[in-house]
């Protein structure tokens, strides 16, 4: 989970690297480097901590270039120190590498090279890249071709297991930069008369929005005049190229103190773009876009299974709710970390749902693959074009979010509800279960959303005053019943992640099997207790609620509780209010994410979390 960057131009190289990996530490801050070559000679800066750690480095020390690569990264081999810092050499200094990813076999190949002479200098897996490029730019083994950088790269990576994209650059074969992915993602930009390689969008965005995105197996050679692709055995290959349409202002903070305050701002117009064209709310229909599944398959379906990881599980937890109770299929939702673990049961008959934000989180594409390999159609719910779980799905639906820096994943949450509630009117309509008059209400309900969600983002200042109460607190217990029992342990993996308090989300109707154990005096509880008058179900639920807090009151806890406007009984029970605006069926989780979200980021600030780059974590989970 780090981020690599490269650029081949005639711009003035630093910039551009610093530039990318600027817009890359969301996928790793434990260190930076970068590596440039001028007029054939090789220099290398690197530090420890955050990108500004490289900066000042670079200040007192500067270099420049023609051609690059750069490097952020957080450690899986070796501590985070400037030693272990990418970009990484050879025994000469000759060959330099950035590498995301983890070489699986690099404590037996360590040992070959160093039988042979070759002196390692670091505690990382990435070191062994280099010195393997080393030998077969030496002709150390059958089939090199000396001198021959692309070719050399070659003859490594076939000796490689585990998952890794690479950026490499040699003195020794000059004006060149060969890029390799197997397993995390790399996307080639291409400029006019300069070309780019870098480990996500963003990083190239305000350069190019031509890009194409290697698939496994592929390597690419940067060059002046243009980029040539193969295959690891050397035959060529083509790669759609794509026009992104993101905004590059979308990956600025523009004006906002951090990107996540101001991700959680852009929820209206996330939700909005991804209902955007595909629905009819004077129909009822849904429109989804172009697949391979037809609607006869969507109708024999059986199960569905969904997998996902984080945030997006608890988004397949409340898309759990909205299709078994709209489309009246079964469906299970897994950890994308187990999935393949454990032989799932899974045939023709079954639809696998993989949620992702980034489209290229290790164990959901994993699990993709398990999903295919037992003959299970599969439909990713995406926000990254053209990224592996797309590329590898039978169909996907986009969440036209945006670019998300923050790590804490705020408006990916929300277009995932989103995509999840249009996919279930779809299949209920498909399937001929869902009533018209019953999906016109929902659609119609969906298209005032972002309206509802701009005057929920109005309480942020309430909310902040409701973070200076509790920030100072060591635990928080969160609670929801039925659909709202997700946005509960979203609202839980939020605060942890972004204050660093520990908290813990139950069903409402659990307290009573343990739980309540944990109740002391003033210990925040966070109720989800907002009600859809209209339905008795949502009524039902309220009422099973209210007993919940009741008793939470009755042990000392001091109640936070998200309520909806006209609601007099929570009112009169509990500590403190976050009024929503009305809405029917599971909609209302939209709307409760965003206060669970703002609580999370102004506790974070107020404890002096870095909110945008939490500790220990990266944004796209790219190896296991």
């Amino acid at each position: 989970m780090s981020g690599i960057v490269g650029y081949i131009g005639n711009k003035r190289v630093v910039p551009v690297l610093l530039e990318g990996l600027q817009r890359l530490q969301y996928r790793g801050y434990d260190s930076a480097g970068l590596a440039v070559i001028r007029e054939g000679k090789l220099e290398i800066r690197r530090a420890t901590g955050k990108l500004r750690n490289l900066e000042e480095v670079i200040r007192l020390n500067p270099i420049d270039g023609t051609y690059g690569i750069g490097h952020t990264r957080w450690a899986t081999h070796g501590a985070p120190t400037e030693e272990n810092a990418h970009p990484h050499r050879d025994c000469h200094g000759t060959v330099v590498v950035v590498h995301n990813g983890i070489i699986e076999n690099y404590l037996e190949i360590k040992k070959v090279l160093e039988e042979e002479g070759h002196k390692f200098t670091t505690e990382t897996d990435t070191e062994v890249i280099a010195h393997l490029i080393e030998k077969h730019l030496d002709g150390g083994s059958a089939g090199s071709h000396p001198g021959n950088l692309e070719e050399a790269v070659r003859a490594a990576v076939r000796q490689l297991t585990g998952v890794f994209a690479l950026a490499i650059i040699s003195t020794r074969d000059l004006n060149k930069i060969v890029a390799v992915r197997q397993g995390p993602p790399a996307v080639i930009g291409l400029g006019k008369d300069e070309y780019f390689v870098a480990s996500d969008v963003p990083a190239i965005l305000y350069h190019t929005r031509e890009i194409f995105f290697l698939a496994d197996g592929d390597l690419a050679v940067l060059t002046p005049h243009g980029v040539k692709l193969t295959d690891f055995d050397g035959r060529p290959v083509t790669r759609r190229v794509q026009h992104i349409t993101w905004d590059p202002i979308l990956a600025e903070k523009g004006g906002f103190r951090h990107f996540t305050l101001k991700e959680i701002y852009e929820q209206p117009r996330a939700v909005r773009d991804t209902t955007l064209g595909r629905i009819s709310p004077e129909t009822g229909q849904v429109f989804l876009d172009e697949m391979e599944i037809t609607e006869d398959e969507f109708r024999s379906f059986r199960e569905i299974k969904i997998v996902a990881a984080g945030t997006s599980r608890h988004a397949g937890l409340a898309g759990k709710v909205m299709i078994e109770r709209l489309a009246k299929v079964p469906v299970e939702v897994d950890y994308a970390s187990e999935f393949r673990y454990r032989d799932p049961l899974v045939d023709p008959r079954t639809l696998t749902v993989l949620i992702t934000q980034s489209g290229e989180t290790a164990d959901t594409i994993a699990a993709q693959r398990e999903a295919h390999a037992k003959g299970s159609k599969t439909l990713a719910i995406c926000n990254v074009l053209g990224s592996m779980a797309p590329r590898e799905a039978n169909g996907t639906i986009y969440t036209h979010a945006g670019p998300e820096i923050g790590v804490g994943s705020t408006k990916t949450f929300t277009g995932q509800l989103t995509a999840l509630l249009l996919f279930s009117v779809y299949l209920g309509h498909t399937r001929g279960v869902l009533p018209p008059s019953e999906s016109k209400k929902l659609l119609n309900a969906l298209t005032a959303l972002p309206k509802k969600l701009e005057a929920v983002l109005q309480k942020d200042e309430e909310i902040e005053d409701l973070a200076r109460i509790f920030y100072r607190s060591s635990d928080f217990l969160f609670l929801g019943r039925g659909v709202h029992f997700p946005v509960a342990l979203e609202g839980a993996l939020k605060l942890k992640k972004l204050s660093y308090i520990h908290a813990e989300a139950y069903p409402a109707g659990e307290m009573k099997h343990g739980p309540n154990a944990l109740i002391t005096e003033g210990l925040p509880v966070v109720v989800i207790a907002t009600c859809n008058w209209e339905s008795p179900y949502s009524r039902a639920r309220y009422e099973r609620t209210i007993s919940n807090i009741k008793e939470a009151k009755a042990r000392g806890a001091a109640i936070l509780a998200l309520i909806t406007e006209g609601d007099t009984e929570v009112r009169a029970m509990a500590d403190h209010l976050v009024v929503l605006p009305h809405t029917i069926g599971m909609l209302s989780t939209i709307l409760e994410a965003v206060p669970l979200q703002l609580l999370a980021y102004h506790m974070g600030v107020l404890r002096g979390c870095d909110v945008d780059q939490p500790r220990n974590l990266a944004k796209s989970v790219t190896v296991e």
